[in-house]
């Protein structure tokens, strides 16, 4: 091999480092790099900023709440903390939403329909399509996304729910959670629903449980510390840099939880009755001009049964679920108070873009007799009797149930409109909204109401222009869809200003509707309430409604039959709207969908071992798949000398239905709860001995989603029992699979307290068949 000379391979080095450090060099760097310092100038790129006086965001989604619930829509609930936002803002009485909460939510952050964000529906009930696959694409980027790369700090406290299941949990992957949507700042919840008192919390990407130490703990309190925490540390730390915050309650969704005191304010508030009080509620919104002059009151729905109908204890059960449901809204109201009073103090709130709103109408889900499990609706048993309600009625909104509000009452809540959360009908998804922002409305607007007509999706374009920020078309390499929202800035300082929308569609579980100019069609799949889980019927057999807003604001004067050109006509542009937006194929099967999803990620392994301190927080769409399955629980344990060795082997939901495997006062115990109507207790006829064992649960399947649980002690028979009904979808929305501890609620009350930690557990065997 011919060698290189020494000064020749110097002088061959020293070219190749030069360019390689002219390559290196990054294109925007605009300072000199010499071979010492003293022949070098340093440069230092501008951090990414906001312009002079930028605005803070704020945003309260509320989940749930109907047209008419708050006080400054007409409601009978005082809210002053948004009568303070609307007499120093402006109220739109024209809003519109998605009818339901994950794609209402994913789509108030992106400005795209819910569709085209794979959100035709929850993330619960999603399908294999693009409309519908809980996978919003990567070029849709969102509002949070878009202020964090132009300079401001990004919080997001509440409820998240459109990530899909088997994502939520500490393996993620992340990508469809709060960091991978613009976030910076995460503290919440990761489901549609969760015990107020006893909420199952995550910060950022780790599990919490703030509520064990915390005697009196509620979610809403919670949420509203922290988020005045974090204004005052972002503000201590970049005093001029603005921040976007996104504050979403659990509340008004089911369990109506407040604390005692908030549900007591409002005994007897509500004895008048549904029929009544939609009355009253109109007559508000007509002198407020929330609603029209000569706006009618659409009827009461024809499943509901008239007020005056209700024997008195029907009565009283019915009026005390409404003062829970109001004690809720009154409740969280106060906290949201508390952030903007915190604002005022610091000198902040003037130049905060303050927006209120929430995800869909009213929800209906209670059914008709209110419920004390919410759970018994996406189980099949949606209609619990009053009977069994009934004896829940002096613990309604207490930390113990998963209350839902009778449909009558929500349907008050919904007033003027007709019909519930789900559905095409303005009383799916018409909506309050409120905008404050003293620094950017001018304030001889103060207190007055807008009319024109708009969207969820308009919510982040309206955003970022009053923010001074443009929509990039590209973002890491990916070009960016249009915004299929509009801005609502041009109403902010002109009441009479043309709509800027003229055109939006309509879609949930097969419930269809189009707005155009003034006119809707609409239609109620297979005429189902959301009560009814499954209905018989065909899209083509549905009946399709048409209204002109501009004269009938509540829906009530059907013209179907006397313009069935416009009718066709918009059916037409129904569509071309679906087919543009990805709203086919339509399926509105919401029980085998929800079952489908709770299965579709599920373990297929026949044995699944967990192993103690922290197998705890995994999902039940990931947990080992026994319903309806001949299964066995094996557990090893050590036990100590002298007893200390109760605690939780291994459990599954909750308060809402699960069961338990677990040892107390050195006895072995198995609870199964079904959905709260039942529960069945084994305990061993024996005590747990010291030392090494193994202790045992197993179910045969003796018929459909029927058995017998026996318990066993090193193999041996300590109690059996047969189970007539076992639950057939799920556990629970927001409970989750532990072993070691329980996480969540107990599946019996009064028997242990969690997080109930087993210290003797060493291991844990789950094996099931295929029946």
């Amino acid at each position: 091999m011919k060698r290189v000379q020494a000064p020749l391979l110097t002088l061959v080095l020293a070219g190749l480092f030069a360019a390689l450090s002219a390559n290196a060099q990054d294109e925007s760097f605009k300072g000199k790099i010499g071979k010492t310092l003293k022949d070098s100038e340093q440069y230092w790129p501008k951090p990414v900023a906001p312009g002079e006086n930028a605005p803070n965001v704020l945003v309260w989604l509320i989940d749930d709440m109907g047209f008419g619930h708050c006080s400054p829509f007409g409601g009978l609930t005082p809210t002053p903390t948004l009568e303070r936002l609307s007499a120093n803002g402006l109220r739109f009485n024209n809003f519109h939403t998605t009818a339901l909460c994950s794609p209402s939510r994913t789509a108030i952050a992106a400005g795209r329909n819910h569709h085209n964000l794979g959100m035709g529906s929850h993330s619960l009930t999603a399908m294999g399509f693009p409309g519908y696959n809980a996978h919003p694409p990567e070029s849709a980027k969102g509002y949070a996304d878009i202020l964090k790369r132009a300079g401001w700090s990004t919080m997001f406290l509440g409820k998240w729910d459109h990530t899909p299941q088997w994502e939520s949990t500490f393996a993620g992957p992340f990508d469809r959670w709060p960091s991978g949507d613009g976030w910076e700042h995460f503290y919440g919840f990761m489901s549609g629903d969760m015990n107020n008192f006893n909420p199952i919390m995550w910060m950022d990407h780790t599990p919490m449980q703030p509520s064990y130490d915390k005697p009196g703990y509620h979610v809403n309190e919670d949420l509203a510390d922290t988020a005045i925490r974090w204004i005052s540390m972002q503000k201590a730390s970049a005093q001029k840099k603005p921040f976007n915050m996104f504050w979403a309650t659990g509340a008004v969704h089911a369990p109506h939880q407040a604390p005692e005191n908030w549900i007591r304010k409002f005994r007897g508030k509500f004895d008048m009755g549904y029929d009544k009080a939609r009355e009253i509620i109109l007559a508000n919104q007509i002198k407020m001009g929330i609603a029209p002059e000569g706006t009618k009151l659409s009827p009461r729905d024809e499943e509901i049964p008239a007020w005056d109908t209700l024997n008195d204890q029907e009565k009283a059960l019915y009026a005390r679920q409404m003062e829970a449901f109001a004690g809720q809204l009154a409740y969280s109201d106060y906290e949201f108070g508390r952030i903007l009073d915190y604002l005022e103090k610091i000198g902040e709130l003037d130049n905060t873009i303050v927006m209120f709103t929430s995800d869909n109408g009213g929800s209906g889900e209670g059914g008709l007799h209110g419920t004390f499990n919410e759970n018994g609706f996406f189980n099949g048993r949606p209609n619990i009797p009053y009977e069994i309600n009934s004896q829940y009625m002096n613990q309604w909104g207490n930390r113990v149930g998963v209350w839902h509000v009778t449909a009558g009452w929500t349907q008050a809540g919904n007033t003027p409109f007709q019909f519930f959360k789900q559905s095409a009908h303005r009383g799916g998804n018409a909506d309050p909204l409120i905008v404050s922002w003293p620094k950017g409305i001018d304030k001889k607007n103060n207190g007055q109401v807008r009319n024109q007509y708009h969207h969820i999706i308009d919510i982040a374009p309206t955003i970022l222009e009053a923010c001074g920020v443009e929509a990039p078309k590209v973002l890491d390499g990916v070009e960016q869809m249009p915004f299929d929202g509009v801005p609502m800035n041009y109403a902010f300082a002109n009441p009479k200003a043309e709509d800027t929308r003229t055109v939006q569609y309509y879609e949930m579980f097969g419930n269809r509707g189009i707005y155009a100019d003034g006119w809707t069609a609409v239609t109620l799949h297979r005429n189902k309430r959301p009560w009814v889980l499954n209905a018989e019927g065909t899209l083509d057999g549905d009946v399709w409604e048409l209204y002109n807003l501009k004269e009938d604001f509540s829906q009530s004067n059907n013209l179907a039959d006397k313009h069935p050109e416009k009718l066709k006509e918009l059916q037409t542009l129904f569509e071309v709207e679906a087919k543009k937006n990805n709203v086919f194929p339509l399926d509105g099967d919401i029980g085998p969908r929800f079952a489908a999803m709770q299965a579709i990620a599920a373990p297929q392994e026949k044995e699944l071992v967990y192993y103690p301190p922290a197998a705890i927080r995994v999902h039940e769409s990931v947990s080992p798949p026994i319903k309806n399955r001949s299964h066995e629980l094996i557990a090893e344990v050590d036990m100590p000398k002298g007893g200390g060795g109760d605690g939780m082997l291994v459990t599954a939901g909750g308060r809402t239905a699960g069961y338990a495997l677990f040892v107390k006062n050195n006895h072995l115990y198995y609870v199964y709860n079904f959905i709260g109507i039942d529960r069945t207790v084994i305990e061993s006829s024996v005590p747990v001995p010291e030392g090494k064992s193994t202790l045992s649960m197993k179910f045969t399947k003796t018929g459909k989603f029927e058995g017998d649980a026996e318990i066993f002690i090193d193999g041996k028979s300590v109690g059996k029992e047969h189970l007539p009904n076992t639950v057939p979808i799920t556990f629970s929305i927001e409970e989750t699979f532990d072993v070691g501890e329980d996480t969540g609620s107990p599946v019996i009350e009064d028997v242990y307290a969690i997080p109930f930690r087993c210290e003797s557990l060493q291991k844990l065997t789950v094996k099931r068949s295929d029946d």
